[in-house]
């Protein structure tokens, strides 16, 4: 009688029952929440420390009054200063800190210092470094005595912002998003690559534990070895996507949730047509006398149509994508997991076997991240369709598209590959979970692979 399915039931329900399992379940998703949502709403609500910042220039003064206030920031500009003596007592005087500007900044980049007691926030340097950048370069133009050039400066300053959109074999049109993209590229690969990892690992213990407990010589009484190994991976699969598939509905629901409260005030729809009219500088919007153009929080509208982008994404095949591979490429690693727990005694001799099943996963990760750079480049192609190594680069791959033929004959190869390795693990584990006492080698597994008894 096959006790398979006994066995996974086992390990599922000790597994399912524990309260880290619980717990991980439950934070995972509100982790990931937090972690993508809570700095842009941090941008949208947050408010920062006013900062005054006493400006100082030395032996001149083409840079005053260039850099402009913000809301979190006040530049007060000083005539007459010691630098040295204002070091000493900048906050004293209820200064943040003292941006001192030599003369040199025009032909040496570095020339200017913000000096504090706290490292400043980006948002400052990047506003200080724009705003000087921009004055050089209006100085440097009036050498060429260009008339109005004020004027022309500003008619000619320009924003461009590129929005994708891809075009489907049917010709449906559909707004997309690279950092969208990019970051479920990122996420995919890196669960994949800890998951495999995590529960692969947790196989190789719980054999390990039985054997040295001779709970496993209870148990092979009455189950035969493969039935036993195979019961406890694909029990340990099932705890695996029993949590992969909450966090899909927990993220779902909380997506729904940020969605309604963050738009709760305003028709996400609506938002986005506001920000596409807005691409186009004032002067050449069509302006209505008698009616006020709505005014547009730039953060809220980034946000939202961050958010449709990502909605515009292909759930379903990544979803799918993603059970596939995590089934076939945990069975294969977890098969190998099994067959080393099986011929140690304990974890500290399983070092000698772990190199060689840990490279081709953190190579997968590596190449994972280089993917979303180029996403079609041939180590990426070749990465995808190598069993070891496609779980995790394929996820990688699939947020920017990827032809049905690869994904299907990379699929075709796991199946194939996970199938063999399964079958070979097997046959070392069989042997190996009533070996104790020997220290096992390569040589030896290759022996046990090859045993026909």
């Amino acid at each position: 009688m096959n006790k398979i399915p006994v066995i996974i039931k086992r390990e599922y329900l000790t597994r399912v029952r524990k309260k880290s399992f619980i717990i991980m379940t439950i934070l995972a998703p509100l982790l990931f929440a937090a972690i993508i949502i809570l700095p842009t709403l941090f941008m949208m609500n947050g408010t920062e420390d006013y900062k005054k910042i006493a400006v100082v220039e030395d032996r001149t003064d083409i840079f005053k009054g260039v850099i402009k206030n913000t809301k979190s920031a006040e530049f007060i500009y000083l005539e007459d200063e010691n630098i040295e003596e204002l070091k000493k007592t900048f906050e004293q005087k209820g200064y943040y800190g003292i941006l001192y500007i030599s003369p040199e900044i025009v032909n040496v980049p570095n020339a200017v210092q913000l000096i504090s007691r706290k490292q400043p926030p980006i948002g400052i340097l990047d506003h200080i470094e724009t705003s000087l950048e921009k004055e050089i370069e209006r100085q440097k133009l009036m050498n060429y005595n260009i008339e109005n050039l004020d004027e022309i400066m500003k008619n000619v300053t320009t924003r461009v912002s590129i929005q994708t959109i891809k075009i489907d074999d049917s010709g449906k049109v559909k707004e997309t998003s690279t950092g969208i993209a990019m970051a479920l590229a990122y996420i995919g690969g890196f669960l994949m690559y800890m998951l495999v990892f995590i529960f692969g690992a947790q196989v190789m213990r719980g054999v390990i534990e039985e054997k040295t407990n001779r709970v496993v010589e209870v148990i092979i009484s009455s189950v035969k070895p493969a039935q036993l190994m195979m019961g406890k991976i694909i029990g340990i699969a099932l705890v695996g996507l029993t949590q992969f598939l909450i966090w899909v509905v927990l993220t779902v629901g909380i997506a729904g949730v940020i969605r309604s409260a963050v738009f709760k005030k305003s028709d996400a729809t609506e938002m986005v047509q506001n920000v596409s009219k807005n691409v186009m500088s004032q002067d050449q919007q069509l302006q209505i006398p008698g009616q006020s153009q709505p005014e547009i929080d730039p953060a809220m509208a980034e946000f939202t149509k961050l958010f449709n982008s990502a909605m515009n994404q292909p759930w379903l095949l990544i979803i799918f994508s993603f059970i596939f591979y995590f089934i076939t490429g945990y069975l294969l690693y977890a098969s190998i997991f099994a067959a080393i727990g099986s011929a140690v005694d304990n974890e500290t001799e399983t070092q000698q076997f772990m190199l060689p099943i840990t490279i081709p996963i953190i190579l997968a990760l590596m190449v994972a991240m280089g993917t979303m750079q180029n996403p079609e480049s041939p180590l990426a192609f070749w990465f995808s369709l190598i069993p070891l190594t496609s779980p995790i680069v394929m996820m990688a791959r699939i947020p920017f598209g990827v032809p049905a033929w690869q994904l299907i004959l990379s699929m075709i190869l796991m199946l194939v590959t996970f199938i063999a390795f399964v079958w070979m693990a097997a046959k070392i584990y069989r042997t190996g979970i009533l070996m104790y006492g020997k220290k096992t080698s390569w040589k030896e597994m290759w022996k046990w692979l090859r045993y026909q008894g």
